[in-house]
């Protein structure tokens, strides 16, 4: 993320903020964003709102790093993490200095955040891994952002050109799987959704059929099981599969 990269001072907020800055200090630059309140390096008095003052804030200091817990509201705290600032000076409207310089420049990752939730893939979910949702949603929009530099022309007079653009986006993604599944052998389900369509006279057809081709299920002897489904390869009867033992 840093590659190419000297002498900057980046603001992040709690999705991209860490705790252990490495690579950082060797190339001359400072970070400052804030903190998910579960990461380890915390300290405990940082996270504690009770008993605490409105305006309040307390610090916490490294040989690297300074670690600020600010509370705006009762029982409320925002944390920050900085390299940027070597003291825990307070300004005049008792905000830490570190909370006015973020505040002043997290316009870049506020606006990033309001235009991926426009159209976003995410949902609700308490497994960890699921900030996949959070990479395509940025991938999506900077995807966009350069094919709107590219092509500038394109959709022109058109509103909600992102949406028409991930509608785009989607359909090229997914046009390779459909036509692999065009030349997949025919299964059970699908030739039910057909009959189904085709109409009640088919579906009465097709049942009778069934009954007359229901035969003993090579799989499960030696009970006896009858099944009408057949084995794409060699037609033997099995229950639980499109193809028996030996042909898969």
């Amino acid at each position: 993320m840093t590659a190419g990269l000297q002498g900057h001072s980046m603001t992040c907020d709690n999705f991209c903020n860490f705790c252990s800055w490495s690579g950082v200090a060797p190339k001359k630059m400072t970070m400052l964003g804030t903190v998910r309140r579960y990461k380890p390096e915390l300290p405990t008095a940082l996270l504690t709102t009770k008993d605490r003052d409105r305006f309040s804030s307390k610090s916490a200091f490294t040989d690297t790093q300074i670690r600020v817990s600010y509370c705006p509201k009762k029982k409320k705290n925002v944390l920050l993490m900085t390299t940027l600032h070597s003291d825990a000076s307070i300004r005049g409207d008792r905000k830490p200095k570190a909370v006015l310089d973020y505040n002043r420049n997290k316009g870049g990752v506020d606006n990033l955040d309001e235009v991926t939730g426009t159209y976003s893939c995410k949902r609700m979910t308490a497994r960890w891994h699921m900030v996949f949702f959070n990479i395509l949603d940025v991938s999506a929009y900077k995807a966009f952002v350069v094919w709107m530099e590219v092509i500038s022309g394109w959709k022109q007079g058109k509103f909600f050109k992102r949406r028409l653009f991930l509608e785009e986006l989607g359909k090229a993604m997914v046009a390779p799987l459909i036509q692999r599944h065009k030349h997949l052998p025919p299964t059970p389900s699908s030739a039910g959704l057909v009959r189904d369509i085709q109409g009640p006279e088919a579906r009465s057809t097709a049942a009778r059929d069934r009954r007359d081709k229901r035969k003993r299920c090579n799989l499960c002897a030696p009970r006896d099981v009858k099944t009408s489904i057949v084995c794409h390869k060699c037609s033997a009867h099995a229950t639980t599969t499109t193809y028996c033992t030996t042909c898969a």
